[in-house]
């Protein structure tokens, strides 16, 4: 569901810009850390909630609720406390990814969307992220002033702040929507509830093409400009610098 730090649904790639320290090869596991472990532990447990009876399988959707909203609690966190650093960053993005992927999957399993909707899903997270990885080994980041990110479409639909929170904003109400449609239908099963209704089952289904398509689109401006840091024929300086010019007024969007 975008990164340390933004609940709405930011998206960040591999190594996000924070400051780094690399000197330090070991430290102590830090409360943003154990934020971000908890996140994951919560996502599994609200997936369990789904198997009880009503009404407590009502906790289901309140449970994703609270794990989205602990995707900003970390950074905020590490901000107050300056413990911010590239560690942090990788864990963070590695439960996001855990996080999404693991409810698209559920619900896929759960015969409340097709099979094709989280291999799409998984399918972009693994190449943007392969292609950020690359970048970031050659000094550049997903966001900011170091940014991968030159083309006036990347910093329209990837780097705005915008289109991270209208990408996220749908993420969330898709995997709300379809929680309650989950357990409209359990709790029909068992006779204990009416059936989740055509509307809010119509509501599910568009929540997920948009979000499926906000993704996707996001999502191709990265692999385009990725193809400078894939096979390089100029210094990255100068492809950064001869491209930024490209990027109209977002110069600096999506800057953390």
């Amino acid at each position: 569901m975008n990164g340390q730090h933004n609940a709405a649904g930011h998206e960040p790639g591999p190594i996000p810009s924070r400051p780094s320290r690399r000197g330090n090869a070991r430290r102590p596991l830090s409360w943003p850390d154990v934020v971000i472990v908890t996140r994951v532990m919560l996502a599994f447990v609200a997936l369990g909630t789904f198997a009880l009876p009503h009404p407590w399988s009502l906790a289901a959707p309140a449970m994703i609720l609270i794990v989205i909203a602990m995707d900003g609690l970390d950074g905020f966190l590490a901000r107050r406390a300056g413990v911010e650093d590239e560690l942090g960053g990788v864990m963070d993005i590695t439960a996001d990814r855990i996080v999404e992927h693991v409810f698209w999957i559920y619900f896929a399993v759960a015969g409340l969307i097709p099979l094709w909707v989280p291999l799409v899903i998984v399918t972009r997270s693994f190449s943007v992220d392969a292609v950020r990885g690359i970048a970031a080994t050659q000094g550049r980041t997903a966001f900011g002033p170091e940014s991968m990110m030159t083309s006036t479409l990347s910093a329209v639909l990837v780097s705005s702040r915008f289109m991270r929170t209208i990408y996220g904003l749908a993420k969330v109400l898709a995997f709300l929507l379809l929680a309650l449609v989950s357990v409209a239908a359990s709790a029909h099963a068992d006779g204990s509830a009416a059936a989740p209704t055509p509307l809010l089952q119509a509501a599910a289904a568009g929540a997920v093409w948009i979000t499926v398509t906000l993704n996707v689109l996001r999502g191709l401006p990265v692999l385009w400009d990725g193809r400078h840091y894939l096979a390089p024929t100029l210094p990255v300086e100068a492809v950064t610098e001869g491209c930024r010019a490209d990027a109209g007024p977002f110069p600096e969007a999506g800057r953390r």
